[in-house]
């Protein structure tokens, strides 16, 4: 391995962007530490570009925190989960500043424009490639991103970097779910993350042989749902297991639901009292699986168990997979740097990296298609999707 001072550079080929910014974005996610080291490396060694890493996430180019990138910084990091860089959810036109939300856009755009940056390239989901549109739209500076995000819902790619290795985990955890399920005949709920799309859930439910899966595409009906647990009863079976996306709504919170927009997360069963001063407390929280499960243990008699795997899907090593995929993702952005393509995605289509214009993905989102294959296999093997 060969070594470079830091802030030196090896001389490369022609380049139309001589200094980029590095940052990433919104939830921390396996393969992001992956996504930077073929970046930077690419950018450094063929192209002999300046890498400036910026900390943080959108933040930190508000706050000026940067280091500067060299090869024995990215050495190493590609088994590594999370991010050298670290990340924030924060939006550069609603940072929270002294207590208030405040537009910080002309101060990044400022930022970047004083560190020479000729692209600034985000790693992100959703969030991401928003504010990287509005900062591109509104201070009319160049950007490029890489799709990351555990959901696989980010627009116009095939497939995020972060998901195959979050898929990996939240099946085997429901493959650990079913020795104690069978031990002692219970139904087991698993709670599974995706607020929009269910991707995760489903992908994991059918690799995991769950007998029930919800996701936000498909609202679902507690009696459908109990029938098909007690047929699996009759039949025999004494246990099932439910993967249920963190999103997924019963067909009455759906027919509730009439902003399609807000958050999932906060639609939650609550109980709330006031005390004589008249200030509200919240006594009990409690989640959409908890619910569903309390609510099947009561309609078949089965005894009911709620697991949640909540962050560790997001933690840990990224798989072969997401190496690659981020390898692939990483070299891409670096060619197209270099050939001066700016204010796209490079997304993944028909196994290719191609570049998306990046107006193209914010702002949408890729749902579970009801006709997908993955949903027809689920069916045929007799899967309950809860409708």
């Amino acid at each position: 391995m060969i070594y470079f001072p830091r802030g030196v550079v090896m001389a490369g080929k022609k380049t139309k962007t001589k200094s980029i910014g590095i940052l990433t974005s919104g939830g921390d996610c396996p393969g992001l530490n992956a996504a930077i080291r073929s970046v930077a490396k690419t950018a450094l060694h063929e192209y002999g570009m300046k890498v400036i890493g910026i900390l943080d996430g959108f933040r930190g180019l508000v706050e000026n925190r940067t280091v500067l990138m060299d090869d024995k910084m990215v050495s190493g990091i590609l088994t590594e989960g999370g991010t050298i860089l670290g990340s924030s959810r924060d939006k550069p036109h609603k940072m929270p500043m002294g207590g208030k939300k405040r537009d910080m856009t002309d101060v990044a755009v400022e930022n970047v424009r004083r560190m020479q940056i000729d692209c600034l390239v985000c790693l992100g989901g959703g969030g991401t490639q928003k504010n990287a549109y509005h900062l591109h739209k509104k201070g009319k500076i160049d950007v490029l991103t890489l799709p990351k995000t555990i959901d696989n819902d980010v627009a116009e790619t095939n497939v995020t970097f972060g998901f195959d290795t979050a898929l990996g985990i939240a099946t085997e955890a429901i493959d650990r779910l079913h020795t104690t399920a069978t031990s002692h005949h219970r139904i087991i709920v698993c709670e599974i993350m995706g607020h929009r799309a269910g991707w995760l859930a489903l992908g994991a439910g059918i690799a995991g042989g769950a007998d029930v899966i919800l996701i936000p595409e498909i609202p679902y009906d507690n009696a459908k749902i109990a029938e098909h647990l007690m047929d699996r009863r009759r039949s025999g079976k004494r246990f099932s297991i439910i993967a249920v996306a963190e999103g997924a709504l019963s067909k009455e919170e759906d027919s509730k639901n009439n902003d399609p927009k807000a958050p999932r997360e906060d639609l939650i069963t609550q109980k709330v009292e006031k005390a004589p001063d008249g200030t509200e407390y919240h006594l009990v929280q409690e989640t959409r699986a908890s619910k569903l499960a309390r609510d099947l243990q009561r309609i078949t008699g089965i005894d009911a168990r709620v697991t949640s795997l909540g962050h560790v899907q997001r933690g840990g090593t990224p798989s072969a997979t997401d190496r690659l995929l981020c390898t692939r993702l990483g070299t891409a952005a670096a060619r197209a740097l270099a050939e001066g393509t700016y204010n796209v995605m490079i997304a993944v289509k028909r196994g290719t990296c191609v570049p998306v214009p990046i107006e193209k993905v914010a702002g949408k989102m890729k749902l579970v298609p009801l006709d997908h294959t993955w949903i027809q296999a689920a069916r045929l093997v007799g899967t309950c999707l809860g409708d």
